[in-house]
Order: structure tokens, then C-alpha cells, then sequence
């Protein structure tokens, strides 16, 4: 099989048609690191602001290491995903620790840091250091599937390394870092997902699915995703300007970021119309003779990989006077109390964040 033509025909497209983007036209590998690591299963046109963030803030991978994880939690704010944040910020700690401030140069040694796996790994050993191993992203699958008429299953082992072998194949030694650009980008723009302009594609000669019918039906991908409901009741409970929130602990979502206090439902009749007989928070803050409100009409929403989380908010509002009360039951549950402008700078799920600003 020569791939001559599909790898010249890419080339020549990108030039033309690629998005300025402020990590392109740059080797440093720690922007690169930075640019990847957001743009895992996140929108380009979402993670740009955040990318520009980071580097405001931590221009080296030293200042970003030395930053406090809170404060790396807090500027991951709303972007999701937060075990990539913890992630970004061990990787930065062992470069500084074990590799002096500098990047291992070659693909192997990149795969042994923190949270950086194959992709990420290629990305910056072809970008940075010019070395010739392929990316492997959801738009490479589907150009590849596509264009070559490869069935394999995308999330099964074996598809993943048949792509993978295939994608190595093809990438031109002289001209890596351009080429998984292209490759990329390619994807994105042109042979998108759903309804792409094959008309007007430069590989639309020989591209198998186009010639067969098949666009729709590539690439395949057999494993769904179970997805778990849960239903919360949340506590937005405040006396003299202070707040009690909950810092998330490890072996649940969230982990490091902080909320509130919650009693966890089994559906969703349960948190549409709370029975305080049946909420354990619910009743022992009654002791305070708190004013209790019901936020919203209907339950929020909030998607993850594997959870759809439905939510719940109870505004409780004690007397000022009974905040020093308030922060003695909050210690004796791990909770803490903060006022205002704390609340405002520790790092919150993006679900407590749409309350927040929906009851301003």
C-alpha cells in the first residue's frame, strides 16, 4: 500500500486552510504539554481562553509547579475533567524534580510522566524535537477509517494498535511535525463527524468511505459508555456572611474541589420534592431554626463521562448571631465555613458554579 499520495495531499491542504492558533509555530514543549493536556476532550474554541490563562499566570513549567494545587484547581475552574489539573500540575513537579525544568526529548521518556499517554506523548516528540510517531487522536481514527475503509472497532485494544500501526505507517520522516498538524486538523475541519463536505475534499478520489457509501458508518465504535444517574440535594447554607462548603475527598468525582454539604437521593421525585423526615442534613440543621427555601423550578443538570449528576439546591439561612454555633457543627461533619470573597477563589465544580451565578 503506498500512502505517497494521501500524506502530499494532506500537506498541501494545511498550509491553506489551518487555524492560527497560539501553540503552533512554537517548539517549546511546555506549551505544547500545556495546549494537549487542555484540549483532551475539550472544544478548541473552549479551552483557548483557559490555555491563555495558564500561560499568563505560570509562563514556566517551574512557576507552574511551584503554584499551590488549589490555585491550579481554581484556574481549571469550569473546564472539567479535573484529574487532568491534578495531572498538569504532578507532571510539572516531577520535570522540575527528576528532570531538572526540561522535557525529556524522545518520545519514550515523555510516556513515563504524570498523565502524559501516547497521544500527548507524540504531540510533543513530533512538534518539539521533530521525532517521527504519530498522533492518535478521535480525528485521526476517523480520517484513517474513512479514507482507508478500516472496520476495527476504535475502542477495543486491538483497533486502537491496528490504527496505531497504521498511522506510523504513514507519517513521512522528514516532515513529522507538519504532517500530525495536518493530519489533525484535517479531521476537525474537513472530515468531520456528522454531514463533511466531501465534495469538496482532496481526498475524496480515493477515499474508500465516499466511494462505498459509508461515511456515516465510520469509524466504528461497538463499547458504549455506561451511564450512571445520581440525585443530590445541596445545602447553600449561610449565617453572617459566611458560607459552609465541603472539600471533595478522594474515590468519588470532584476530587480536591470544593462544594456543599448533601444528602444524596436515589431519584428524582426524591429531590423535585423534598421530605425532610427523610434528609439527614435537613434535620439537624432544624436545631437552628433556620429559614429554608428551595432554589430553581426544576432540578440542574450536569453531564460527566460516566455520571449524569441532577441536582438540587436548599437555600438555608441562619442569624448572624448563630455562626459561631454553625462553625462548631460544620468542623464536627469536615466541613468549613468562608466568607465571600474566599468562596469566590477556591476551585468549585462547574455545577455549583451555575447556581451561584443563577441566584446573583
Amino acid at each position: 500500500m503506498t500512502f505517497s499520495y494521501f500524506t502530499e495531499k494532506l500537506l498541501r491542504w494545511y498550509p491553506v486552510h489551518r487555524r492560527d492558533l497560539p501553540w503552533r509555530g512554537t517548539k517549546d514543549p511546555y506549551i505544547i504539554w500545556l495546549s494537549e493536556i487542555i484540549l483532551q476532550q475539550t472544544r478548541v474554541a473552549q479551552g483557548l481562553p483557559y490555555f491563555r490563562t495558564f500561560v499568563e499566570k505560570f509562563p514556566t513549567v517551574s512557576q507552574l509547579a511551584a503554584a499551590p494545587e488549589e490555585e491550579i484547581l481554581r484556574t481549571w475552574q469550569g473546564l472539567g475533567y479535573y484529574s487532568r489539573a491534578r495531572n498538569l500540575h504532578a507532571c510539572a513537579r516531577e520535570i522540575v524534580d527528576k528532570w531538572e525544568g526540561s522535557f525529556p526529548d524522545n518520545y519514550t521518556d515523555l510516556l513515563k510522566l504524570k498523565g502524559v499517554g501516547p497521544y500527548t506523548a507524540a504531540a510533543i516528540a513530533s512538534f518539539s524535537y521533530r521525532e517521527a510517531v504519530a498522533v492518535v487522536d478521535g480525528n485521526v481514527y476517523r480520517l484513517l477509517s474513512r479514507y482507508f475503509g478500516i472496520y476495527s472497532d476504535i475502542g477495543s485494544t486491538a483497533g486502537k494498535k491496528e490504527f496505531e500501526t497504521l498511522a506510523n505507517q504513514i507519517i513521512p520522516e522528514k516532515q513529522p511535525d507538519q504532517y500530525n498538524q495536518a493530519i489533525m486538523e484535517f479531521g476537525a475541519l474537513q472530515c468531520v463527524p456528522k454531514n463533511p463536505d466531501c465534495g469538496s475534499c482532496p481526498l475524496r478520489v480515493n477515499c474508500f468511505a465516499r466511494k462505498n457509501d459509508m461515511v456515516a458508518a465510520l469509524p466504528v465504535k461497538e463499547k458504549k459508555v455506561k451511564v450512571r444517574s445520581r440525585y443530590f440535594i445541596y445545602y447553600h447554607i449561610q449565617a453572617g456572611g459566611y458560607t459552609v462548603v465541603n472539600r471533595r475527598g478522594p474515590n468519588d468525582i470532584w476530587q480536591g474541589l470544593v462544594d456543599f454539604p448533601l444528602d444524596e437521593c436515589q431519584s428524582m421525585e426524591e429531590i423535585q420534592s423534598p421530605q425532610p423526615e427523610n434528609l439527614s442534613l435537613f434535620n439537624e440543621l432544624s436545631s437552628f431554626g433556620p429559614v429554608f427555601g428551595l432554589s430553581g423550578e426544576k432540578p440542574l443538570k450536569h453531564l460527566l463521562t460516566h455520571q449524569k449528576i441532577f441536582a438540587s439546591f436548599v437555600k438555608v439561612t441562619l442569624r448572624p448571631g448563630q455562626k459561631e454555633a454553625l462553625e462548631s457543627w460544620a468542623e464536627g461533619k469536615n466541613y468549613s465555613l468562608v466568607d465571600e470573597e474566599r468562596l469566590e477563589e477556591v476551585g468549585k465544580p462547574k455545577l455549583i458554579l451555575r447556581y451561584l451565578n443563577q441566584i446573583k
